[in-house]
């Protein structure tokens, strides 16, 4: 809120990528502070208003445009924003990619569904990111240390031509390849991951001690 005030820049959208199982987040009470709009995928069965957003989806800004692809794997209501400044050029610029994909690796798959039928959504989800060209930048939500991947870079970007070379998830073709390799060598869960989510969800109330994050 200071940089914006400093900066004399509005804050029109709050914008959570997924429900989080790993943190409580602090998107709505961002939104409520900065008087902007909170937004998840349409998908989202919240106990609070939301602005709901579905693939293809645009939020204009003026010079600057979010695309929204919806990228389930993560979680099945992950969306990842798809940037265009059109002060630069007429094709997306960057990807901001949550905790799909990542420097290194890809989002494991079994905090909202089973493992394995998070894995079957997410091969689909790389093939439509494959689709990007390879000079997209990809900015992640999370690098070395999170929980919600295993071989991540502590590097906080890459590009989708560096991650179609050199990331190993990214690369396999083959369905049932794919799903054996993300089912291999899952990190830990968070030990209060139903909980957090349920929280973020508006179906329960943070414990005072909880900490709380960006989105």
């Amino acid at each position: 809120m200071r940089v914006a005030r400093e900066s004399q820049i509005g804050i029109r959208y709050v914008i959570d990528t997924h429900v989080h199982a790993d943190h409580i987040s602090s998107g709505r009470r961002l939104a409520e502070v900065a008087g902007a709009r909170y937004v998840l995928h349409a998908s989202v069965e919240a106990s609070y208003p939301f602005l709901g957003v579905k693939e293809n989806d645009v939020l204009d800004m003026a010079n600057v445009q979010v695309g929204i692809l919806h990228t389930p794997g993560h979680t099945p209501e992950h969306i990842s924003l798809l940037v265009t400044d059109k002060t630069r050029g007429a094709e997306p610029w960057f990807l901001l990619s949550g905790h799909t994909l990542m420097v290194g690796d890809l989002g494991r798959t079994e905090l909202a569904v089973s493992a394995e039928e998070g894995a079957r959504t997410l091969f689909d989800t790389v093939r439509k990111l494959k689709s990007l060209s390879d000079y997209v930048e990809v900015l992640p939500g999370a690098f070395a240390g999170s929980v919600c991947g295993r071989a991540l870079s502590g590097k906080p970007m890459s590009t989708i031509g560096f991650e179609r070379r050199f990331n190993r998830a990214f690369q396999i073709a083959d369905r049932d390849e794919f799903i054996a390799h993300m089912l291999r060598e899952i990190p830990t869960p968070p030990s209060n991951a139903k909980e957090n989510r349920d929280v973020n969800l508006g179906r329960l109330v943070a414990p005072s001690s909880a900490n709380s994050h960006g989105s």
